[in-house]
């Protein structure tokens, strides 16, 4: 999931999510079971009282267009997908299914919904539900405009006739109300997986078929999660959820919560400073004395408690130069790898980060199967002035008596979460090697709205994935015309061996299938790792047993407030 961060097992049956396999297994990478229990509270736990969560204001917070983190934070309460990755196991585990299977030739998935599962609304959750959802992602003439995430459906039979106006569903079976039978265009082992997104959760069938009701319901949105909106999203001012006690799961011992919206981190620090939020997100420069202050959280750095507030687990996210491949200058090759190889990585990590970052030399993060390091041969944790200066030469821009090259580059950014700082370190060590660079920063979803109108050089993003899974990162991120390819990269090789390494039933082929797709992105070099994340926030003293999964998500059904 960008950064704000966007948003990413094979068994032919899964009985309420208790059996594990070798495949499934192998994608709890680095991220061990002591680091992601599922923390239960005690029978004694308080209940009651509001989380006071600081937000940055999301892009949206319903299935349609929720795919960076701030809008998915909170739809992660309002909303419950088929699956669910679990941590703990290192497995795919039913959510809103009770239980799934595939066919032997991993081309039909059908999942068995849980009987006993409602909206918001009182409506009981169907299949038909489910299907209805899939499908507006999918169409092009949706008013008011069409979805970006059409591509989370791409595995799925019709997705393609969908896209492009020439059918109007997809291969989708609903034999009855608890059944859901997908029928893939291709073998795809990892459907599974595809099935945990947040993208792909359930909405009532029919409440969006107009314009008026998908903007109502995009300020008020109708879930099935363990929370329901209080009131409509006041936007730029905050977002409230309540307990649903008609939920089918465990019930949060809170009573709700405010995402309160700020637009800076500074701001939402001095806030959790003065008493007035229970959550915030570090600023820049402060993680040392936060850590000192409020002290670390345990079982990896994911379980907060009082005197052990501030958060510091690995997460599956990485952070990135994204290049406009559109662009004239960017789209040289030679540049961005000399770019690359002049930048220290490590140094920012060491000051401006306080040690809360690693040196990315991978696209895919820590904990994610094929993340090892090498196979982004034009990454280096510190930075190689020889090589980059080999680069600058073979990109046409030597340096001219003065030292300085002909060569401007723009940065661009949504502002906070220490991109200022960061860029502004990657624009030294580039004009110490001859560069002029200009910075421009701005809020989020503005930001969001010149990468996808391809109006920028050089900007940054995060991705996070919710499942541990190379597919998760490359499909989205490379994948000619996928939504979410704000690179614009395109290179048909690559195209074809992602969609190779997804029919490959055997986990271990498979997995050696996705090195080899990421091996020839690896080499177009279209991006530029920079830094794979950790967590870096802080809850306050009367937060209890609260747990922050390696994906970004809140386990808030569990904590509880003294």
């Amino acid at each position: 999931m960008n950064n704000a961060k966007h948003f990413g097992m094979s068994r032919r049956s899964f009985i309420g999510g208790a059996l594990a396999t070798a495949g499934a297994i192998a994608l709890a990478g680095n991220f061990n079971a002591s680091e992601a229990l599922a923390f239960e509270a005690p029978a004694d736990a308080p209940t009651g009282g509001e989380f006071r969560f600081k937000l940055t204001n999301p892009v949206a917070i319903e299935p349609f267009g929720a795919e960076e983190n701030m809008g998915v934070e909170v739809m992660f309460n309002l909303f419950d997908p088929l699956c669910k990755f679990d941590f703990s196991k290192g497995m795919v585990v039913p959510l809103a299914c009770e239980s799934y299977e595939q066919n032997d030739t991993a081309d039909e998935f059908t999942f068995h919904l849980r009987p006993e599962a409602k909206f918001h609304n009182g409506q009981p959750v169907t299949s038909k539900d489910f299907k209805y959802a899939w499908e507006r992602l999918c169409k092009p003439d949706f008013q008011p405009a069409p979805s970006s995430l059409g591509y989370k459906c791409a595995q799925i039979a019709g997705s393609d006739e969908m896209l492009a106006g020439t059918a109007k569903e997809l291969d989708i079976e609903c034999p009855d109300d608890l059944t859901l039978v997908v029928h893939l265009k291709a073998p795809f082992a990892d459907f599974a997986s595809i099935s945990c997104e947040r993208a792909l959760a359930p909405v009532p069938a029919g409440c969006t078929d107009t314009e008026a009701d998908f903007l109502s319901f995009r300020e008020a949105p109708i879930g099935n999660g363990p929370f329901m909106m209080d009131g409509k999203w006041e936007d730029g001012q905050y977002i409230r959820v309540k307990r649903f006690d008609d939920y089918w799961g465990d019930k949060p011992l809170i009573d709700s919560i405010l995402f309160d919206i700020y637009t800076d981190d500074q701001t939402g620090w001095l806030a959790f400073e003065a008493g007035d939020l229970d959550y915030t997100i570090i600023p820049s420069g402060m993680f040392n004395l936060a850590r000192e202050t409020y002290g670390e959280a345990t079982e990896g750095g994911y379980l907060a408690n009082p005197g052990q507030q501030t958060i510091t687990g690995n997460e599956t996210s990485v952070y990135y130069l994204i290049c406009n491949n559109l662009d004239p200058v960017m789209a040289n090759k030679d540049l961005r790898i000399a770019i690359s190889f002049a930048v220290d990585r490590q140094a920012i990590c060491d000051t401006v980060l306080q040690g809360t970052r690693s040196p990315a030399t991978n696209i895919l993060a820590t904990g994610i199967p094929g993340s090892g390091d090498g196979v982004w041969k034009y990454t280096s944790p510190v930075k190689d002035l020889e090589k980059a200066e080999e680069y600058f030469i073979k990109a046409g821009y030597p340096k001219n008596a003065d030292g300085k090259r002909d060569l401007t580059l723009t940065f661009s950014s949504n502002s906070g979460s220490s991109n200022e700082d960061i860029l502004q370190m990657v624009a030294a060590d580039l004009e110490a090697c001859g560069v002029t660079c200009t910075l421009a920063f701005q809020e989020w979803a503005s930001y969001i709205d010149k990468l996808q109108d391809a109006d920028y050089q050089i900007g940054r993003l995060g991705w996070t994935v919710q499942v541990p899974y190379a597919d998760g990162v490359l499909q989205p991120l490379f994948y000619t015309d996928c939504g979410d390819n704000n690179s614009y990269y395109s290179n048909p090789e690559f195209d074809a061996a992602l969609n190779a390494a997804r029919q490959v039933v055997d986990d271990e082929e498979r997995l050696a299938a996705y090195n080899k797709a990421n091996e020839i992105v690896a080499e177009d070099f279209p991006v530029i790792p920079m830094f794979f994340y950790k967590h870096t926030y802080v809850v306050s003293n009367r937060v209890n047993n609260f747990y922050y999964s390696p994906s970004g998500y809140i386990t808030m059904t569990k904590c509880w407030l003294s």
